[in-house]
Order: C-alpha cells, then structure tokens, then sequence
C-alpha cells in the first residue's frame, strides 16, 4: 500500500529504517481510524541530518518564511516531490512530497528529557526564535521572507 512505498523512498533517503506513526484519535471526516497507521517518519542526527537538510533547503533554493520558524528555536518546511532530492524515479513507487523539521538546541537540554534527575534549563539556555533565524542566515547562507500580516475582516452587522 501507499505507506509502504513512502518507507521505501524514506529508507533509501535516510538510509535507516523508517517508523510508521499511529494516529491518536479517530476522525470520521478523514475517515481515519484511532491507532491507524497514517504516516511515516524518521529521526536523523549529526552529519546525515546536515547533509539531508542540506539537500532539503537546495529544492528550497535556501529561501524560507519567517513563520517557517517557531517560538521554541525550531523550523520546519515542506516539499512537494521526492525526486527533487536526487532520488531516482520509481514509476512502481510514485511520487511522495515529505516535510523537514529541524530542532535547535544547546547543549545540556538533555537535563529536561532525560529520566532520572530531571530538571529544568534555564531561560537564557532555550534557544529562540531570532537565534535560529541567524543561525540559519549564517550556517546556510539561507535567506528569510517576512510573511505578509493577514488583513483583518471587518464584519458590518446589516441592520
């Protein structure tokens, strides 16, 4: 089915084996079934997360929004084929779009993940918003859009 041809591209990508992730709760509109396997995602660190996000932001051509970024020092994007990332096209497995989600952090935020002896990091500790923008500008020469302010509608009531 189509979420087994997703892990196939996502293991030749990752080149590890890819986890299916289950949905929480049932939504009748999507026809979506509580604990159905609906997507597949894997987590990659160090030099294979670089080179992948390297490859991701070149499709981008380096270009984000600003609300590509979070609050909490993250940022995320989407793209819309596969193949762009230097993947063979595979007529049997189609073409599958895939989001990139990158998290920033210091080191020492294990303190408040792990287990035993968990605590809190600091304020100053958490990385932010601006902070990953600039580390973004600087470690990918990348650029950032300011998105446009929604304009609000005035709703007139008829008399």
């Amino acid at each position: 089915d189509r979420l087994t041809r997703a892990s196939k591209v996502l293991e030749q990508l990752c080149e590890q084996s890819p986890v299916l992730s289950r949905a929480r709760l049932t939504v009748r509109t999507f026809g979506i079934r509580r604990n159905e396997k609906i997507a597949v995602h894997c987590t990659v660190r160090g030099k294979k997360a670089e080179e992948l996000l390297e490859k991701g932001l070149k499709v981008k051509e380096f270009e984000l929004k600003s609300y590509n970024f979070s609050d909490t020092g993250s940022f995320g994007f989407g793209i819309d084929e596969h193949i762009d990332l230097g993947i063979k096209y595979d007529p049997s497995t189609g073409i599958y779009g895939m989001d990139f989600y990158v998290v920033l952090g210091r080191r020492g935020e294990r303190v408040a993940h792990r287990k035993r002896k968990c605590s809190r990091v600091g304020h100053s500790h958490h990385v932010t918003k601006a902070e990953a923008m600039k580390w973004f500008e600087k470690v990918h020469d990348g650029i950032i859009f300011q998105a446009k302010k929604k304009k609000k509608m005035i709703r007139r009531r008829r008399r």
